[in-house]
């Protein structure tokens, strides 16, 4: 991706360091490594490594494999060094919230990190509850109390077997402690743990104590942008990687997809579609009503001032359990070519409920799709070759309806109308889902770039290299993410163009 405007490189010329950057994107399906360069009077984004991930059985539990992912970052670093002659200004890191590694007394990992979908956290959750209303935790944390935080897995190791006392960092941060860093806790991740006081932004000591997390064990917090330290060790002799910083960008990746929107939110909503849906906006203050938290909406910090105002729905975790369950059985399938057919099957029986635990579960996804249909009223779809089109339009027609609810709650809590929705990450390639939510919630919606994490990442890291210490100006982020952003026809989809939903059924 590159971009044609001039006034990002004059920025870049003016603070006298043109050199190359790198942004490590953690994802539950692949970890990636980009690397920034300038030339031509242009910045060009370079994929230059993908490393496949996903959590795996181990013992009966379920964690992340990360001594595979780390060994692929390394060698994605070294591919980013040898295309880089002119040197390495920064490396930062995003990636998904809520998992952390636990630190021995020399300073490497207990073991392997939990999945956030390990069930060992229901019953941590139901202690939890018991210790402190959730109602009351909402309104002091922000965070809504969905039982993957990292309050509910911190409350879980003990019965692992795990010191509670023993030092953590979540896992984009890990990673840059690994590098050289310092443990912290970037603010836009700390935010997901359920544990900051959302009114300092800093850790409750509250909380803290009443569910009894050790306070020696939590990292300082941080703000995005800050630099923690500099590259050591074998990479660091690297010609390409001597005197390269190490920063904390929005580590949260939902944070650095919204980061990297080139345009303000006024009156527009976000869906970052992966793994998990998220759908909101980002407001000036904090909403922690009751009705706010009935309806699913969370508080976490944006990567400058505000808030990030959405709620969590299950996304395309659903088809990629489906997608595994039929190569297991020997029907494996192409995704462009699985949506290409799922247009076609206008026959789909019905609706699914996409939160409902069974589908937060991994493994066997088919089946549980099939009760979710006929627990709705719906006939089940026989699990057969030749099916599988049928069910992945059960699941975007599903997700696009999920959406259309969700926006609705949206807009009664802010009292205001949303007017236009961006769809970031990979779901944005996606054209079904796209008109499908056009269709359901009657709005303009806007396909923005599939890597908007990488883009944010990079956005900040270019404009905490502009404030040099002093705190991230959101103007400053966004003319970031326009320069660094693909300069190609916008990728809107209006509902007035589209057939209605009962026409195209």
């Amino acid at each position: 991706m590159s971009s044609t405007g001039g006034n990002g490189w004059a920025a870049a010329a003016n603070t006298h360091d043109s050199r190359a950057r790198v942004a490590i994107d953690l994802g539950a399906e692949s970890c990636r490594v980009s690397l920034l360069r300038w030339g031509g009077g242009r910045p060009e984004i370079t994929l230059v490594h993908r490393i496949p991930n996903g959590p795996v059985h181990v013992d009966g539990a379920l964690r992340w494999p990360f001594s595979g992912i780390l060994a692929g970052l390394e060698d994605g670093l070294r591919k980013a060094a040898a295309c880089a002659p002119e040197g390495i200004a920064s490396i930062a890191v995003d990636g998904w919230a809520v998992d952390y590694v636990r630190l021995g007394a020399d300073g490497k990992p207990l073991a392997e990190p939990f999945c956030y979908r390990d069930e060992r956290n229901i019953a941590s959750k139901e202690a939890a509850d018991r210790l402190v209303p959730p109602e009351w935790a909402y309104r002091h944390a922000g965070a809504w109390p969905l039982r993957i935080n990292t309050v509910y897995q911190l409350m879980a190791d003990p019965a692992s077997g795990i010191d509670s006392h023993a030092p953590w960092v979540n896992l984009p941060e890990y990673v840059l402690y690994r590098l050289g860093g310092r443990r912290v806790a970037e603010y836009t991740n700390a935010t997901h743990t359920g544990l900051v006081n959302i009114a300092t932004g800093d850790w409750s000591e509250e909380l803290l104590e009443r569910l009894g997390v050790p306070k020696d064990s939590v990292p300082p917090i941080v703000p995005a942008g800050s630099v923690i330290g500099k590259l050591t060790g074998p990479l660091a002799e690297l010609a390409a990687f001597r005197d390269t910083e190490l920063i904390v960008p929005a580590c949260h990746d939902t944070a650095s997809a919204i980061a990297g929107i080139q345009t303000n939110l006024d009156g527009a909503a976000y869906i970052c579609s992966g793994t998990w849906s998220l759908v909101g906006t980002v407001i000036p203050s904090p909403i922690t009503t009751r009705e706010a938290m009935d309806a699913g909406f969370t508080n976490q910090g944006a990567a400058c001032e505000g808030f990030c105002f959405h709620t969590n729905v299950n996304g395309m975790w659903i088809l990629k359990q489906c997608l595994e369950s039929w190569r297991k059985a020997g029907r494996g399938w192409e995704l462009t070519e699985l949506i290409a057919q799922a247009e076609r099957r206008n026959d789909f029986p019905g609706t699914v409920n996409v939160d409902a635990p069974p589908l937060m579960l991994d493994e066997d996804m088919p089946s549980r799709l099939n009760e979710q249909l006929l627990a709705s009223g719906h006939a089940a779809i026989e699990d057969r070759a030749g099916n599988e089109p049928l069910f992945a339009r059960v699941i975007f027609e599903s997700l696009a309806h999920r959406y259309a609810t969700a926006l609705r709650s949206l807009e009664k809590m802010l009292n205001n109308s949303i007017r236009r929705i961006h769809i970031l990450g990979g779901g944005s390639l996606n054209q079904l889902l796209t008109r499908l939510t056009a269709e359901r919630t009657g709005l303009p919606v806007e396909a923005g770039n599939v890597e908007s994490s990488t883009v944010g990442n990079f956005a900040v890291q270019m404009a905490a290299n502009e404030a040099r210490g002093g705190p991230l100006r959101r103007d400053a982020v966004r003319r970031w993410a326009r320069e660094l952003c693909e300069k190609r026809e916008c990728g809107e989809v209006r509902p007035e163009k589209l057939r209605t939903v009962s026409e195209a059924r």
